[in-house]
């Protein structure tokens, strides 16, 4: 079955950055879109951004726009999220997740990957 793991998460001062890695087993990223999400301590999961190979689209949340950076490589059949300029409030287990069903048009999550843990400092 597939497989997502989140990996790449760790402690970091605030301004610091970190990249976040999703590898994926039987599942070829350019057949569906992959999202990133998170969910701080004490508040609901929320969506950070997606990638959309075979669409051609990435989305990005407004509160990471002009920070966070997505990318995939198809052929290691993983996708990355580059996180600059890091903030407390991104303090966060981030999820890496595969919309199954859409076929790449939209980013609903349908299998989700284990979290990693993301930490800034003040």
């Amino acid at each position: 079955e597939v497989q997502l793991q989140a990996s790449g998460g760790g402690l970091v001062q605030a301004g610091g950055s970190l990249r976040l890695s999703c590898a994926a087993s039987e599942l070829t990223f350019d057949d569906y879109a992959i999202g990133w999400f998170r969910q701080a301590p004490g508040k609901e999961r929320g969506g950070v951004s997606c990638i959309s190979s075979s669409e051609g689209w990435v989305h990005y949340a407004d509160a990471v726009k002009g920070r966070f950076t997505i990318s995939s490589d198809n052929a290691k059949n993983t996708v990355y999220l580059q996180m600059n300029s890091l903030k407390p409030e991104d303090t966060a287990v981030y999820y890496c997740a595969a919309d199954l069903e859409s076929g790449g048009s939209s980013c609903r999550p349908s299998k989700w990957g284990q979290g990693t843990l993301v930490t800034v400092s003040s």
